[in-house]
């Protein structure tokens, strides 16, 4: 078994296109039956379609209105849910993020919801793709860039995941040439600020300051953007907030098995609060002490840009499977270099877990009580460190040759 698994001779070009049309297939019927059988915005189980966009489009509604600190009050923003789908079974779609977020949710309000919802969704993904494409500009690479599930996760949420994923494919696609627009990208990501933990680290260690610039600069200017568009009751009310978000995190609000960090697996295996957040702090350092390790040595810089958007995800106890979105990004760029490289140990068979990884990972969860995720991303970085670790190598051992031929030309 373990030379089945570590070759993956089985998994061919041809029958993983295969399986690719296939979930495509199963993704497009799926979406074409939701808007079939939906009514007035509500899906067959009364819920409304791109469900957590709901809370979007009422922020943004609340904001337009001039109230945007009652986003953050959820007696006033489930006021406004409630009069928009009367009749959804919905509960409630909690606002927890900050005020950056909710400047560019700004617009949402001003068409209907579901023209707002298919703009939101077509554009996130667009600027995806784009990035993708440029990472791996390979006729055939659209096919499973479409069916990857989790972009299908995202669109049933009508969630952030394609945004994000565009924020770190962009700055993976542009570190090289132009460090500072790569480094405003992921500025940008002040909308979700728990995806930029690993960041700073990760640029230090590299010595990427033009990218660091870059970042402060957006990042700055999206914080006093929306200080002086929403007003400071804003942040107010998003630091309030902030005990809800935390209580939906530690009491399990949201059920663990929807989360998607190893916090959630802590907890899913009914360990403590302490111990989930003692081991979810305990990954990212080691997470952290080894992408340093290796950003010190100035690698690719787009596979040091796919380890960055990895990172993140072990980095946060609080994710979501519409987040593994982000995965696209180092996926994208090992396929990327197997054409000049070839296949290394195990990488088929770890690539094929993360990419079925967000179809999975919530049933498994739900059925089982074990969150595999935290696992599959772990040996995802693994086999990501080992190919950046060897593309810095190989530039390494390549200098160090023009070097010696070049001081034998000159003796």
């Amino acid at each position: 078994m373990i030379p089945f698994l570590r070759e993956a001779r089985w998994l061919h070009p041809t029958r993983a296109r295969a399986w690719c049309s296939v979930l495509a297939a199963m993704s497009a019927l799926f979406i074409l039956g939701l808007l079939a059988t939906s009514h007035g915005g509500l899906d067959l189980a009364g819920k409304p379609l791109g469900t957590d966009f709901v809370s979007f489009w009422t922020a943004s509604k609340l904001a337009l209105e001039g109230h945007a600190a009652s986003a953050y009050q959820p007696v006033l923003h489930l006021a406004v849910q409630r009069a928009l789908f009367p009749q959804s079974v919905q509960t409630y779609a909690a606002f927890f993020y900050p005020p950056t977020f909710l400047l560019l949710c700004l617009p949402l309000a001003l068409l209907p919801y579901l023209a707002s919802l298919a703009l939101w969704m077509c554009a996130g993904l667009a600027a995806l793709l784009a990035a993708l494409w440029r990472l791996l500009p390979q006729r055939w690479a659209i096919l499973p860039m479409l069916a990857f599930p989790a972009v299908l996760d995202n669109l049933g949420h009508g969630q952030t995941g394609f945004i994000i994923a565009a924020c770190f494919g962009w700055s993976a696609v542009l570190r090289r040439d132009r460090p500072f627009m790569a480094g405003m990208c992921l500025g940008l990501l002040v909308i979700k600020p728990h995806l930029l933990l690993a960041a700073p680290v990760l640029l230090l260690a590299g010595r990427q300051w033009r990218m660091i610039a870059g970042g402060v600069c957006s990042g700055g200017a999206m914080i006093a953007a929306s200080w002086l568009v929403l007003g400071s009751s804003a942040w107010s009310g998003f630091q309030q907030d902030s005990a809800l978000a935390r209580a939906t995190l530690e009491q399990g609000l949201v059920e663990p098995w929807k989360m998607q960090s190893l916090f959630a697996a802590v907890r899913l295996a009914h360990g403590g609060v302490d111990l989930a957040y003692a081991l979810q702090a305990l990954m990212a350092i080691v997470t952290l002490c080894l992408v340093a390790r290796v950003a010190w040595r100035r690698p690719d810089p787009a596979g040091e840009g796919a380890l960055l958007a990895l990172s993140a995800l072990l980095c946060t106890p609080f994710l979501l499977d519409y987040d593994l979105v982000c995965l696209a990004i180092p996926l994208a760029w090992i396929a990327a270099q197997v054409p000049r490289t070839g296949w290394f140990g195990w990488e088929k068979i770890v690539l094929l877990a993360a990419y079925l990884l967000p179809l999975v990972a919530r049933l498994l969860g739900w059925i089982t009580g074990i969150g595999i995720t935290p696992i599959v991303m772990a040996a995802l970085l693994w086999i990501t460190l080992r190919r950046v670790a060897a593309e810095a190598g190989s530039r390494d051992s390549g200098t160090g040759t023009r070097s010696r031929m070049r001081s034998q030309v000159a003796s």
